[in-house]
């Protein structure tokens, strides 16, 4: 497939900025592996200072929020962007706002995310992510319309795991300690009935290895990136 007939991503991203990276990564590593040769994915990335984004979550002002990103997404759209992804799960809780403020379409990470379990299998995941995205609904009912029950930890469980992603992994942080801490979360689960994993915030892949969780595992950012590659590609 010749460039141009490249479909163009706009990314929204900076939330982290550690996850952006390697969406970054992971895009082009995709398009040179589907195309060969020096073939790389044609991008536009609009990344915010996440300082003043989290600062809105914790304060609950999701309005605030969306009216950034919802900013961002017209510009991406004026640049020339024909379809959105957010790089993050949490800021999907705006999903509604951003989506109105274009007219391309945007990618949605839970509905990758679920595809990904059904191939696999997996009904009663666990899901790893920050309070909000375990918490509020906006995820786990985007994926129980695909027939997917996500479970979440304990409420003692969900403050550490929240605390590490924003604490340690937006920070650039891995801690040993910290992955234990997570690997016990998964073990209760999985005593619990899970039959999956979900890493649902996009950078709990940089302190996992999927292949060391004992059950199946997706990755929300792999998945997302491996549905916005199947737009760009036409595939």
């Amino acid at each position: 497939m010749p460039t141009s007939e490249m479909r163009r991503l706009g990314l929204i991203g900076g939330m982290s900025a550690e996850s952006t990276t390697t969406y970054y990564q992971l895009l082009n590593q995709g398009v040179r592996a589907r195309l060969g040769g020096l073939h790389s994915a044609e991008l536009l990335l609009w990344s915010v200072d996440f300082a003043p984004i989290a600062r809105m979550q914790a304060e609950g002002d999701w309005d605030a929020a969306a009216a950034v990103l919802s900013e961002a997404a017209r510009r991406l759209e004026q640049a020339g962007a024909e379809a959105l992804m957010i790089c993050a799960n949490t800021m999907h809780l705006v999903v509604p706002a951003v989506a109105d403020a274009v007219s391309i379409p945007l990618i949605h990470i839970a509905d990758a995310t679920a595809e990904g379990l059904k191939a696999q299998g997996v009904r009663r995941p666990l899901l790893l992510a920050t309070r909000f995205t375990m918490e509020k609904a906006f995820y786990r009912d985007r994926l129980a319309a695909h027939g997917i029950e996500a479970m979440i930890p304990g409420e003692a469980g969900r403050e550490r795991l929240h605390a590490i992603i924003y604490d340690e992994l937006c920070q650039g942080v891995t801690d040993i300690g910290s992955r234990t801490a997570v690997m016990a979360l998964i073990e209760r689960a999985r005593a619990e009935g899970a039959d999956g994993v979900i890493f649902g915030c996009t950078e709990i892949g940089l302190l996992l290895e999927p292949d060391a969780v004992g059950l199946p595992v997706v990755d929300s950012a792999v998945a997302h990136v491996g549905a916005a590659l199947d737009f760009a590609l036409g595939t």
